[in-house]
Parts: structure tokens; C-alpha cells; sequence
């Protein structure tokens, strides 16, 4: 069973314009709404794929009961832990003549020491049965920078890996506690480090603590420092959409493969096939199924995306 943990999850909303014109009105074609946060939009995407999979987050208010009512919904495993505070909630806007996305999103509620006590109690519970731990996203207001540590810690002890999708002074305190794989995007290995060589930059997460650094490059994909070598896995062409989600999906591949048991050129292959289809898909948390299947890494004979050592 792959956990996925949401410390500040969210209501997604997606407004969908044929062109986002600053300083104007607009028409939305589409509007939609979702449970969301990093960690559970991993979930959607491992339940999508038919693995097991169970979210942990913090449920508020009427916006939290309706993350809750969605997860139900789509029949994605959770254990929710209540908090005094409403649940936040993000807003996005498809700009479909661009392709473009742009995204608003709110802080949180504040959560108490006792809520954070019964989070952490949660995931205690779960790490019996797990076989990786995932923490994605940004931390409420309230909680320590080394909240993401904390939980690292007893995964490590409770012997499953650990996967952290963090930034900033959440992500130089969780690698500081050796997960298993660390997931910054280029913007965030660079602030994380100091450093703007990407490679550079993913050697001294891994000299900080972390097993493994996949770092997403945007279009020129993913770069894998790991145990095993280092790997770059890149998609066959640029493909236009909705980036909101891609690097979640990169995270399901990566827990997926840790599940599974795959080599990481496995894993990083099929994470770019993941991630392009996400792209081609409307929302964070979905994926395209014909893109993912076409570019998806096969036994033999597969052309697209092959990673490749450097």
C-alpha cells in the first residue's frame, strides 16, 4: 500500500477561458471542482492506475467536507484528520489559446499542536502496511519546518521508503532525515542549494542526506541522481496542455516503481510518459490514457522516452 500524506490539501477549482486577457472579463467554458494538494493528487493518480493507495490530510469546514465527499466519490482510500480551521482552497485558470495555467492559491488554516499529534498518530498507524510513504506539497501555518522530518523519521524506522515533494526550508529539513527519493522541481533544487547546475545541485541534496534526487526540468524532463547512477529521461516532443499536476504524476511513477520494484530507468520512463499525459489531461490529479499508454515504457522494443545514463 503506497500512503500518501497532504498536509495542507485543497479544493480545486479549474475555470477553463478561451483567452485569459489581464484587466478584463471573461466567459468560462468549463468550471470544475476536486479534491487536491500534491499528496492527493498522487493518490488519484495511483488509484487511476489500479494501485493501492490510501491519502492522509487534514480536513476543515465545509471545504473540507467537500474534499472528503470527492475523494469518496471517485473511491480513493483516505484517512482524514479534522481541523478547527477551513480547509483552503486553489483556483485555476486554463488559458486555452496558450495552453497556459495560472494558479491561486490560499495558505491554509492553522493547525494546532494536539491536530498535528493526531496526524502524526495516523500515520504511524498506516506504516504498518505500507510499502512507501509519500509527502507532498506545502505545510499549513503551524507546523515546524521539520514537520516532513518528523515523518521521515519514523517511516525510516518503521523500515519504508520515503518519497519528499517539498520546498524551500520544509524540503533542507526533510533531507536531513535520508528519504529514500527527494522531487524538486529546478526552481527548488536551486533554492534548496544555491546552486543553479542542476546536476550540481542534486549531488548536494544527496551529500545532504537524500538516497536519490529526481529533479523535473520542465520540457527537458528529468534529471535522476540515484543510488544505481545518474539518469536523464526526456519525452519525445513538447506537448501542449495543462502543466498543473505533472510533477505529481511523477511522484506516482516514482512510488509506483519503488512498489513494484522496478530499476529506475523504468521508473523515470514511465514517469515521463506520466507526466506528458497529464499535461494532455484537463486537471491535476488525471492523466491522458491514449498519451500515457503510447509513451509508457515497454519490455522490448519501446522507442519513447528512453532514459539514458550521464
Amino acid at each position: 500500500m503506497i500512503v500518501t500524506v497532504t498536509l495542507n490539501p485543497a479544493l480545486d477549482i479549474t475555470h477553463t477561458v478561451a483567452s485569459l486577457v489581464p484587466h478584463s472579463s471573461h466567459r468560462v467554458t468549463d468550471v470544475a471542482a476536486q479534491a487536491g494538494g500534491k499528496g492527493v493528487n498522487v493518490a488519484r493518480v495511483l488509484h487511476a492506475l489500479g494501485l493501492p493507495t490510501v491519502a492522509v490530510a487534514f480536513r476543515g469546514g465545509l471545504t473540507g467536507a467537500a474534499v472528503a465527499a470527492d475523494l469518496d466519490r471517485h473511491g480513493i482510500a483516505h484517512r482524514l484528520v479534522d481541523t478547527a480551521g477551513e480547509s483552503r482552497r486553489t483556483f485555476t485558470v486554463v488559458d486555452l489559446g496558450s495552453g497556459d495555467a495560472t494558479v491561486f492559491n490560499e495558505a491554509g488554516p492553522a493547525v494546532s499542536g494536539a491536530e498535528w499529534q493526531a496526524f502524526r498518530e495516523q500515520v504511524h498507524r498506516l506504516l504498518t502496511g505500507a510499502s512507501v510513504l509519500v509527502l507532498s506539497g506545502s505545510l499549513p501555518p503551524g507546523l515546524p519546518d521539520t514537520a516532513y522530518a518528523q515523518l521521515a523519521g519514523a517511516a525510516a524506522r518503521a523500515g519504508v521508503p520515503v518519497i519528499l515533494d517539498a520546498a524551500g526550508p520544509p524540503l533542507r529539513a526533510g533531507v536531513t532525515a535520508g528519504p529514500d527519493v527527494v522531487k524538486p522541481n529546478a526552481t527548488e533544487l536551486a533554492e534548496a542549494t544555491g546552486l543553479p547546475d542542476p546536476l550540481a545541485a542534486a549531488e548536494a541534496l544527496r551529500a545532504a542526506g537524500a538516497r536519490a534526487v529526481v529533479a523535473s526540468l520542465g520540457p527537458a524532463g528529468l534529471l535522476a541522481v540515484t543510488p544505481d547512477g545518474t539518469f536523464r529521461a526526456e519525452p519525445p516532443a513538447p506537448l501542449a496542455g495543462n502543466p498543473t499536476g505533472a510533477g505529481d504524476s511523477v511522484v506516482a511513477a516514482i512510488a509506483a516503481g519503488i512498489h513494484t520494484g522496478t530499476s529506475w530507468p523504468h521508473r523515470l520512463a514511465d514517469a515521463v510518459a506520466l507526466s506528458a499525459a497529464t499535461v494532455k489531461a484537463p486537471r491535476a490529479g488525471q492523466f491522458d490514457a491514449d498519451t500515457y499508454h503510447r509513451l509508457a515504457p515497454r519490455p522490448a522494443g519501446s522507442r519513447t522516452p528512453t532514459p539514458h545514463p550521464t
